[in-house]
């Protein structure tokens, strides 16, 4: 792997559970959209973790309201121009 894309992946990394974190924060304070930030979250972490990206699927299947959510925060991943790794 190249420096930039470990970068990449650190970052990434860091992003995913930077926004795990204030989802759960969210999830108990009426100021932050605690959903929304679990899956910027869990998106980050499947561009980066096979077995977050096993998750995701799983959870999709599972509860089908929560692709909403998770189709929701991919646009907004678009437009932020954040790919995969």
């Amino acid at each position: 792997m190249t420096p930039s894309r470990n970068l990449k992946k650190l970052a990434l990394t860091i992003g995913g559970w930077t926004f795990v974190v204030l989802g759960v924060a969210g999830l108990f304070l009426p100021v932050l959209q605690g959903i929304l930030f679990l899956a910027v979250g869990l998106i980050f972490l499947s561009i980066v973790s096979p077995r977050a990206r096993l998750l995701r699927q799983r959870l999709v299947t599972r509860y089908p309201s929560l692709g909403e959510h998770l189709a929701r925060a991919q646009a907004w991943l678009n437009r932020k121009k954040i790919r995969n790794a």
